[in-house]
């Protein structure tokens, strides 16, 4: 799977690159290997931040190539709803910090990939869609709830009850990502993200992503206690020492990501 998805680590940044031409569509096993990379990246102290990217600037990911939907065994569908549910589930819960760099055409589990990302920009000619019900299907790689939560539910049935594509400035405008840049440039802005990365402390990180998705539980108060039981649990960490003290010290910090 490695031809499929190629894997680059420049310092503290992993880089991911789509590459199954024409369309880079998913199949059951880089949906496996994805989940496999991300695992490892969790377990990798030196690792920091994530970045999906394309080959293409035609297209990001068209998703799931239809021909693997066209019989009729559940069995065989339900294996596959399942990688690509595992996949996304790993990658949003990925520990540092994920930036999908979207060139072309984000569609169904193209889109579900990036929106599975903490980050999102994209290139100007990059659109994106969820238009799965338009072939009798629907997002099986957490659309429906990841989409709805960052863009709301309005926008969320637009596009997916109505399959209406959006194109980057609209993709801007709701939220679905964060900036346009042009043509060609998506991935050193990505990079030049992944740096500002590497000014926060890894631990301090992963406590604030887990609490920031814990707001969609919709659970605020419960909330309320679990930020203040981090806040003190970082002092068992090296980074919390190291952070204060370089601040007092007017240096750099060194983070150890523990």
């Amino acid at each position: 799977m490695s031809e499929l998805l190629t894997l680059e680590k420049r310092g503290h940044v992993a880089i991911i690159t789509f590459n199954n031409p024409p369309a880079n569509t998913w199949t059951p096993q880089s949906l496996n290997y994805l989940k496999e990379i991300v695992i490892a990246l969790n377990q990798d102290k030196e690792n920091y931040s994530l970045i999906l990217h394309s080959q293409s600037e035609k297209f990001f990911s068209a998703g799931a190539d239809l021909n693997q939907f066209n019989h009729d065994d559940k069995g065989k569908s339900f294996e596959f709803s399942c990688a690509f549910g595992s996949a996304f589930e790993a990658l949003a819960n990925y520990e540092g910090v994920s930036i999908a760099a979207i060139t072309g055409y984000a569609m169904g589990g193209g889109l579900e990939v990036a929106l599975s990302c903490d980050v999102r920009i994209c290139e100007e000619q990059a659109q994106m869609a969820l238009p799965e019900a338009s072939v009798g299907l629907l997002p099986c790689g957490l659309g429906s709830q990841q989409l709805s939560w960052l863009v709301g539910e309005g926008w969320a049935k637009r596009m997916i009850l109505l399959g209406e594509r959006i194109k980057a400035p609209q993709a801007e405008k709701i939220g679905l990502v964060s900036e346009v840049v042009p043509t060609g440039s998506v991935l050193d802005h990505a990079l030049e993200l992944a740096q500002k990365v590497e000014k926060q402390s890894p631990t301090s990180v992963r406590f604030c992503k887990e609490l920031i998705m814990q707001a969609r539980s919709g659970d605020i108060n419960s909330a309320y206690t679990k930020e203040r039981e981090l806040f003190v649990k970082l002092w068992d960490s090296q980074d919390q020492k190291e952070g204060v003290g370089a601040f007092v010290d007017k240096r750099k910090p060194q983070w150890k990501n523990c």
